[in-house]
């Protein structure tokens, strides 16, 4: 990565360090050094836009968001002590996405850029809701953990020296167990990880932190006691995201989208989710849409007009389970010499199994 650093002191290095330490732990557990790596690789692309445009502050938001950073707690006045702060650790050396892993390269994902349309939005929203709150799930108990498998990839702009070229993290498995109340946790994933048996997720952190759960970082025990009145729980996504993101508009669809993933919201707050994503503007379906796994669904979609990439919530066609998520560039470009063109797939994932385990590092099959 060829940071450019030359503005930043001593002092703006130390307080950037600091200030992303903070900010790592208010991602939601499992994804913080996932998020942390992803976006200390797109911020050498912010940088780049800033000089060529006097109006790329939106843009810079948009390359964090798109990378499901789920809550930028990073403003962007303090982007430029992150990213020397990001040197000076040596978290990223070139434009790759961090440390690759045991995940190998290869080409940029690409896809088709399937039709959308808003008609239908409502009744098909309706029906996943329904399905939703069908599903008989079981609470989480002290002493036990919430398991997620999935399979996930993604596209990036690979920067050694001074050639820059689209890439991707080739389909991997990514495992991640979280204790009810968010305290306790392990993830397994070779993009991130130093070594196959993967890292803790427990608290408290490094500098003995441990942050309450809320919105932007939900624990199970934090998701339960949340309302289930999708008005009420809209106004609350509206109210706690201000000020983040693109839009409000946009900021409210991902954060849903956000806690549709690595969340294992209870059935009656599962539901209202996607009754509160209904009274969003600008959602639409894409009839044909896939997951990282290859499963066809149809998708609940929004574009972020700013970035010209549209996120995608992609469900069974008969069943309306959700199978997993992607972020396609669907309209202009992005990335180091406009390198991610529509059809590119940013980012892709698919939930394999979503369950109930009695410790961390077991799974489904282990479970007596």
């Amino acid at each position: 990565m060829n940071a450019n650093t030359s503005r930043q002191n001593p002092a703006e290095w130390e307080e950037g360090a600091q200030l992303f330490d903070r900010t790592t732990r208010d991602l939601p557990a499992g994804r913080h050094q996932f998020h942390k790596e992803r976006m200390m690789a797109r911020i050498h692309e912010t940088q780049q836009a800033e000089q060529r445009d006097a109006g790329a502050r939106t843009v810079a938001q948009a390359q964090i968001r798109r990378f499901r950073l789920p809550r930028p707690a990073i403003a962007l006045p303090a982007l430029a002590a992150a990213v020397a702060a990001a040197v000076v650790a040596g978290v990223v050396t070139s434009g790759g996405g961090g440390r690759d892993g045991g995940v190998a390269t290869g080409p940029a994902l690409t896809t088709p850029v399937g039709a959308a349309t808003a008609k239908g939005v409502p009744q098909l929203l309706d029906q996943i809701a329904l399905a939703a709150a069908e599903v008989d799930q079981s609470a989480v108990k002290p002493g036990q953990y919430v398991y997620i498998e999935s399979r996930t990839a993604d596209s990036f702009v690979k920067t050694v020296g001074d050639k820059s070229t689209l890439a991707s993290h080739k389909l991997h498995t990514r495992q991640v167990w979280e204790s009810p109340d968010g305290t306790k946790g392990w993830l397994i994933d070779p993009a991130v990880n130093d070594g196959p048996e993967g890292e803790t997720l427990s608290l408290p952190d490094e500098q003995g932190n441990t942050p309450e759960a809320h919105l932007n970082a939900p624990s199970y025990d934090y998701l339960a006691k949340l309302t289930t009145d999708p008005d009420v729980l809209l106004a609350k996504i509206y109210k706690e995201t201000k000020g983040q993101g693109n839009t409000p508009d946009q900021e409210a669809f991902t954060t849903i989208g956000d806690l549709l993933g690595e969340s294992y919201p209870p059935a009656e707050l599962y539901a209202a989710l996607f009754k509160a994503a209904a009274k969003i503007p600008g959602v639409v379906v894409v009839d044909d849409a896939v997951d990282a796994a290859g499963r066809h669904g149809v998708a609940v979609a929004r574009l972020d007009e700013t970035s010209g990439q549209r996120e995608e919530w992609i469900f069974d066609k008969k069943t309306h389970v959700y199978l997993g998520e992607r972020t396609v560039q669907v309209k202009g470009t992005s990335g180091d010499d406009h390198l991610i063109k529509p059809g590119t797939v940013v980012f892709t994932s698919a939930i394999m199994n979503r369950a109930i385990v009695d410790g961390i590092k077991q799974t489904p099959s282990q479970t007596g």
